[in-house]
């Protein structure tokens, strides 16, 4: 619909997972350089872990489009499948047949797959939503790669789910298949605001624009502090903003148009709990000003030395200034006490919460 008001060619910011927008911040570099050298060198079992909208799935199918050739892959993105459900879906995209039963199909699929190996060719099967799959499934999956051979791991595992999925893998009943992963990766939030900025403008010149800086600084700052990161929001952000953008006639997308998107996508970022008495006095301390003059007033003040600012500090206010009784009263002079009686009268100020 916004796609001529804003000169583009295609929707930036869609929520299908399509690789052709995959933006390479850092953290996703790591990520992918992880799944190459894993799957370049025969590792076995590689888990990937990240947050709900973090860009796991997108990753993993812009891995399946460049595999090489050589590659044969199988992708399984629902992972709610009984044990027999399971191995139809892996050997019918493995083109895997002549079997009839679960004793069969292994001795065909591990012909296949040493035979495969035999020919320098490699077979991958990644497993997306891994956290859904069943302690039985998982089982079956651990006991796939005992096909290898005395060097090198016949089928390359790749799974793939949200941080619960650690928890799977360290069941008891599980702790097999948690030590045959060879490989651990972990997809990050973007961390700044430079990154999302980032994100953004890339997103919007993959789709074609021809000015690509759309939104205000101040927008990105506050679709930053909204999404947190996560690139799922981060985009429905953006595609809700650009539509109101549209309809109210605005080329450039400002904070206040984000404000007015976030509040209806329920993404408002969540405000810090402050005790009113702090917020009134403007101070986070125990004591009030008049109290803590009359503290010290009352007791014997160190020395001027490297330490004494933990004393001096009880004169301030909270802003670096100090308070007008203290300002007219001098410190008064007295004997250097031992370091063992400073201490002491040191841990007593600090009694008192400062």
């Amino acid at each position: 619909m916004y796609k001529e008001f804003y000169g583009l060619e295609e929707l930036p910011f869609t929520l299908t997972p399509d690789p052709r927008f995959l933006v390479f911040t850092p953290s996703y570099n790591e990520v992918l350089a992880s799944l190459y050298y894993g799957l370049e060198n025969s590792k076995g079992l590689i888990v990937l872990t990240g947050e709900v909208g973090t860009g796991k799935t997108t990753a993993l199918r812009w891995i399946l489009r460049r595999l090489d050739s050589s590659v044969l892959a199988a992708y399984v993105f629902n992972p709610r499948l009984s044990i027999e459900d399971f191995y139809h879906h892996v050997t019918s995209m493995l083109d895997v047949k002549d079997w009839s039963n679960k004793a069969e199909l292994l001795v065909v699929l591990g012909k296949v797959l040493e035979e495969r190996h035999k020919r320098g060719l490699k077979t991958v099967l990644i497993i997306d939503e891994a956290h859904e799959l069943s302690d039985y499934v998982l089982e079956e999956i651990r006991l796939l790669l005992n096909f290898e051979s005395d060097t090198a791991k016949h089928l390359q595992i790749v799974l793939t789910g949200q941080p619960e999925l650690r928890d799977v893998l360290n069941k008891p009943n599980l702790r097999q298949l948690k030590q045959r992963v060879a490989l651990r990766c972990k997809m990050h939030q973007l961390p700044n605001v430079e990154e999302v900025e980032r994100y953004i403008t890339e997103r919007l010149l993959l789709a074609g624009s021809k000015q690509p800086n759309i939104f205000t600084p101040g927008a990105v700052d506050y679709i930053f502090r909204c999404s947190e990161g996560v690139p799922r929001q981060i985009n429905n952000l953006c595609d809700n903003a650009m539509l109101a953008g549209y309809s109210a006639g605005e080329q450039i997308i400002g904070r206040q148009i984000i404000e007015e998107v976030a509040d209806n996508l329920d993404l408002l970022p969540r405000q810090p709990v402050v005790d009113e008495r702090i917020e009134a006095s403007g101070t986070g301390r125990v004591l009030s000003s008049d109290a803590r003059a009359d503290f010290m007033q009352s007791r014997p003040v160190v020395e001027q030395s490297s330490n004494s600012y933990a004393a001096s500090a009880l004169y301030s206010n909270g802003n670096g200034a100090s308070e007008k009784t203290a300002q007219s009263t001098q410190f008064p002079s007295r004997q250097k006490q031992s370091s063992e009686t400073f201490n002491d009268e040191v841990l007593e100020i600090e009694d008192f919460g400062f």
